[in-house]
């Protein structure tokens, strides 16, 4: 299933919250049907590895067409769904088109999505770790061996991350109760709103691990839209001095490697032994790779193009920490 269609899906039951309970059922029904699919596929792919799963993190308005005759398609689609469970036209076709302007977000990237989502819209968690928790079982089952990690997104409060954790707990025991098995799993979150690097040992006591989302990290600590400063403004920040590097591509030691140690400092020390990975395009970056080492990171996470690169500066960076007598040698892809 493809990343917009699971996005659209998701989108759509968040619009139906205004129609009947069944419409938003339905969506939500058939979400779960194809990420249950998908996740079954990946387990077993996976066997006997840990695999995390990051909770639905979508810029809603970004998977939705904004005007012209797609608009127009889209609503006539969702108003004859709306239709079939008794609707009445006009209105649907009303509250729909008014809904899908909604959604439009000025800064989409700290809008509604992450962890936003599903506090604002519960069910959209209950559904995606239902999928999650019913293909671990029917694998395990099947004789694979699972290690489900739900990571919750966009967290900067213990509050957000809690009330996701209750969720999640809740939906397993229903998902292990009507199976009459159980798999074990994992809760943890995605550091990368500033806030929630600061808070660390307060998030530490509920996430058993971490994944620092250095993207979104970067851009929320340094204030720099990355479409548009790479656009805009990046090429005259290097050439005149003031940085010396594109800060996406290469980690801002200094500020946003100063969350980075915090996270690491404080986690561990209200939850000794958490495992803490970095995940973006700095994963596969020789130069950051060598900083997230003396960080005491445990593991980088980057796209599958750079996997090599990022094996070989992890290697080199965990020989140097070695021949240097650190005790940093945590690192690994």
């Amino acid at each position: 299933m493809s990343r917009e269609k699971c996005f659209k899906i998701a989108v759509y039951s968040h619009i139906t919250n205004h129609f009947p309970l069944l419409c938003r059922q339905d969506a939500l029904a058939k979400l779960q049907s194809y990420q249950r699919k998908d996740f079954v596929g990946i387990f077993e792919a996976m066997d006997g590895l840990p695999v995390t799963i990051r909770l639905l993190d979508p810029p809603l308005h970004e998977f939705l067409p904004h005007d012209g005759k797609e608009l127009d398609d889209l609503t006539q689609h969702l108003v004859q769904e709306y239709q079939a469970k008794g609707g009445q036209h006009m209105m649907a076709y009303k509250v729909l088109r008014s809904k899908l302007g909604s959604l439009h977000e000025a800064n989409p990237m700290m809008g509604l999505r992450g962890c936003r989502l599903g506090i604002v819209h519960p069910d959209i968690t209950k559904m995606q770790v239902s999928a999650i928790l019913e293909a671990a079982v029917d694998v395990s089952k099947r004789g694979f061996k699972v290690k489900p990690h739900i990571m919750v997104p966009l967290v900067g409060f213990e509050e957000e991350l809690s009330h996701q954790s209750k969720i999640i707990r809740e939906m397993a025991e229903k998902v292990f109760a009507e199976n009459k098995t159980t798999v074990e799993y994992k809760i943890g979150t995605m550091i990368e709103v500033p806030r929630g690097a600061l808070r660390a040992g307060d998030l530490a006591k509920e996430a058993e691990f971490f994944s620092i989302g250095s993207n979104d990290l970067t851009q929320m600590t340094l204030g720099f839209s990355r479409d548009d400063a790479e656009a805009k403004f990046m090429e005259a920040y290097i050439t005149n001095g003031i940085i010396s590097a594109d800060p996406f591509e290469i980690l801002d030691t200094q500020g946003v490697g100063e969350l980075i140690n915090l996270t690491v400092q404080r986690g561990r020390k209200a939850r000794p032994g958490i495992s803490i990975g970095i995940c973006g395009e700095h994963g596969g970056n020789p130069q950051s790779i060598a900083f997230v080492e003396s960080a005491g990171l445990d593991y980088v996470s980057c796209s599958p193009l750079r996997v090599p690169i990022a094996r070989l500066a992890a290697a080199q960076a965990a020989i140097k920490s070695l021949l240097k007598g650190d005790s940093n040698d945590h690192c690994q892809d």
